[in-house]
């Protein structure tokens, strides 16, 4: 006996349901190769971590390691240029308690021209070198703001007068040149500060001088001129000792 059409029609769809529901869930399998079992999506390269916080960037190292003694750093002649009669051609150091990390030394002479009078000199350099720190910054980014810190601090000097500030070409990788007379112990000084960066470090060279006695002050522009001469040469004495 034969089947009516729209019989065998339903028997047919009914037999195709499971292969169909076969066929559906390979295909869901295949479509889904970055979800885990639970039906989650595995994460893709490249994700950033829990809380989307992203890895620290690493620091760039510092570029100098040590300073060099303060009291070389200046030749025995440029020395003995800037300071007539200097006391002691070795220098005074000055105390610190890192000596890694800071140190200065000074010079001073006083030149007796018998009735024309004499000449005082003073001149001084300190060293400061900032290491890279986690957290605080780069060797070089924290000199830089020391640097700026410095030359603003001695533009402010106490009682300056007549200041002036420019760029100081080729002392270091920055550099900043201050002049400033100033009035004690009753006589009238003329002031040259050179501040400067290179790398991690911040190098100040102060120079100055009076007349005692009916002697002639320094002129301010020569006053600058050496300051200037012994600034390049205490900078370039930091990349030498390392």
């Amino acid at each position: 006996m034969h089947r009516s059409a729209p019989r065998l029609t339903r028997i047919l769809a009914c037999a195709a349901v499971p292969v169909m529901l076969v066929v559906a869930g390979c295909s869901s399998d295949s479509g889904s190769k970055g979800s885990d079992p639970a039906g989650g999506s595995s994460p893709s390269p490249g994700a950033s971590a829990p809380g989307g916080g992203q890895s620290p960037v690493p620091l760039e190292p510092a570029k100098y390691a040590k300073l060099p003694e303060p009291c070389k750093a200046l030749t025995t002649k440029t020395v003995e240029e800037l300071v007539p009669k200097v006391k002691n051609e070795a220098g005074t150091a000055g105390t610190s308690n890192d000596t890694a990390a800071r140190g200065s030394c000074s010079w001073n002479g006083l030149e007796d021209k018998g009735v024309k009078g004499s000449d005082y000199r003073w001149l001084d350099v300190s060293f400061q070198r900032f290491a890279s720190e986690s957290g605080i910054g780069s060797g070089a980014d924290r000199a830089r703001d020391a640097y700026e810190k410095e030359v603003s601090a001695v533009k402010a000097t106490e009682k300056a007068e007549s200041v002036s500030a420019s760029p100081a070409a080729g002392v270091g990788e920055e550099a900043t040149a201050v002049a400033y007379g100033l009035a004690k112990s009753g006589e009238d000084f003329e002031y040259a500060t050179i501040v400067a960066r290179t790398g991690n470090v911040v190098m100040t060279l102060g120079y100055n001088g009076t007349g005692f006695a009916g002697a002639e002050n320094p002129d301010p522009a020569q006053l600058m001129k050496g300051a200037m001469a012994a600034a390049k040469e205490a900078a370039a004495s930091v990349a030498k000792a390392n």
